[in-house]
């Protein structure tokens, strides 16, 4: 049973940053996050943006329950800065790279894999689709219990494996996140004309309790963990001392 918490970030990318920034994420503060407060890089991801807003990056970290969230939160937030000190001169670098950015807290479907899981047997992708689903206040999980149902069942169907399941934390218990792994650009074309055509192949039973849906396309940073098996470490980096 997942019986972790996740942190999941849109972050607005200033200029031609986006990969600096992946690449600060990963290599220069993931290693810090796991050794200082257990918080796993579970994946970093450029939006495309023929899909969604533009230059963006959707950043997704893997927290030891919320027990182990409010650790972190306080290691973070105890000082008169609301900053961690030692952070000082990381929280600058990434400044210049972004201009803000919206979280949110989600908590698993309990069947769905944890991060270390993902990285030994996958699923992995050459896309992945990101969805976010508002439903009727009070529903979040029995909708959600749903669409895993639904993507178990459809999964030999249309090749589309469901990597990630979550409701949205801090809400009236009506948003849901998915993450689908897609095998080739080809599955995701082929799909998405159906979806488009009104020939829905991704929720069956489940579309009934959806309210609002709406799908965006995520490529891999070069060290997100889907696409290496591994957390970021600080053999990664290029030009970077703590």
């Amino acid at each position: 049973m997942n019986g972790k918490v996740y942190i999941h970030e849109f972050i607005d990318i200033t200029k031609q940053n986006r990969a600096r920034y992946m690449h600060h994420m990963t290599a220069n503060w993931s290693p810090i996050g796991q050794e200082q407060r257990n918080q796993l890089c579970y994946g970093v991801w450029g939006v495309v943006g023929s899909t969604g807003r533009w230059p963006q990056v959707v950043n997704i970290w893997e927290e030891d329950g919320f027990a182990g969230l409010a650790a972190s939160f306080r290691h973070e937030f105890t000082g008169a800065t609301l900053q961690d000190p030692a952070l000082e001169r990381w929280w600058a670098a990434a400044a210049d790279l972004r201009s803000g950015g919206v979280d949110r807290l989600l908590v698993p479907h309990p069947d769905m894999p944890t991060i270390e899981e993902i990285c030994r047997r996958g699923p992995r992708g050459e896309v992945y689709a990101h969805e976010l689903i508002e439903v009727e206040a009070g529903t979040a999980r029995d909708a959600l219990a749903a669409m895993v149902e639904d993507a178990a069942s459809g999964q030999d169907r249309h090749g589309w494996r469901l990597a990630g399941a979550w409701a949205t934390a801090m809400r009236n218990d009506d948003e849901c996140v998915l993450l689908w792994a897609i095998p080739g650009w080809e599955t995701w074309a082929e799909v998405e004309r159906d979806e488009a055509a009104g020939r829905p192949r991704l929720l069956r039973r489940a579309a009934a309790l959806v309210r609002g849906r709406e799908r965006i396309l995520l490529a891999d940073s070069a060290l997100c963990p889907f696409r290496t098996g591994r957390q970021p470490s600080r053999a990664d980096r290029v030009d970077w001392v703590d």
